[in-house]
């Protein structure tokens, strides 16, 4: 493992440890598959993992973004780095942000461009699999999803059709449509799932809620006497899974609250 500031690279075995150790505030409903196109792999160096993040990170600010747009980035020797945090909404798909999480796979994917390696091409899979476990998705192209989809300008997913990107890319596990994703990819992330290992239903959540303040703070019980926690953004999506007192509990088991004033109900 190796961290600097906010950025963390570990091993496929260290995120899955990770993942499953840590606690998330904002509700996950869609993984976003992504390339990064530039850099790919003539500038990955094999040591190089959080620079490459931290030339991205500029990049993005350069262009408006709060920080790093992505959630996770994939490389090809298989290491995963995470970026923005977990929750925080991504800025990687203009429509499919709100409770989606982010995926920069190193590399351009394009035909013609560069090679999958086999790590890179076991992390995806692996990195998407453990991630719908871990938030109770069904693996299907609602939930494990292409930025190609979207057209750039509405936001509206189109499947391909209108102004789009072709990111995850043209080659990427056998095409970026969506019925490619269902031949080559999603199997694979099926497999590595396994029927066995899928965890039980989580517990069903009474409605959901957006944030509708700068900052709304996360707190161990329900009142203004409990002990911080953290805090949500404005616009971020919660479950709700108990009401009691105007407090709204956001975690299907453990206590953590926030004031029901600040939350607007979504029907």
């Amino acid at each position: 493992m190796e961290k600097k500031g906010k950025f963390v690279r570990m091993s496929l075995v260290e995120f899955t440890g990770w993942l499953n150790a840590n606690r998330f505030d904002r509700q996950i409903g869609l993984i976003q598959n992504h390339h990064t196109y530039i850099p790919g792999y003539a500038h990955f160096k094999g040591n190089n993992h959080i620079a490459l993040c931290e030339s991205m990170e500029r990049s993005h600010l350069e262009r408006g973004f709060a920080e790093i747009a992505q959630n996770l980035t994939v490389f090809p020797d298989g290491d995963v780095v995470l970026c923005r945090s977990f929750n925080t909404i991504p800025a990687g798909i203009k429509g499919a942000n709100q409770n989606g999480l982010c995926i920069e796979n190193l590399g351009n994917f394009d035909l013609g461009g560069d090679v999958m390696s086999d790590a890179q091409r076991k992390a995806i899979v692996t990195v998407n699999a453990r991630l719908l476990m871990r938030f109770g998705l069904p693996c299907d192209t609602d939930h494990v999803v292409y930025h190609h989809w979207w057209d750039l300008n509405t936001g509206q997913r189109t499947n391909g059709s209108g102004n789009t990107k072709s990111c995850p890319g043209t080659a990427f596990f056998g095409g970026n449509s969506v019925a490619a994703a269902q031949a080559g990819f999603l199997p694979l992330i099926a497999a590595a799932m396994g029927a066995a290992t899928n965890p039980p239903a989580p517990p069903q959540a009474l409605f959901q809620g957006e944030v509708n303040t700068p900052s709304l703070r996360i707190r161990d019980k329900p009142g203004v006497d409990g002990t911080q926690l953290g805090a949500v953004a404005n616009g971020a999506l919660l479950a709700i899974y108990e009401v009691r007192n105007g407090w709204y509990r956001i975690h299907p088991t453990a206590q953590r609250w926030v004031s029901g004033r600040y939350v607007s109900k979504r029907e």
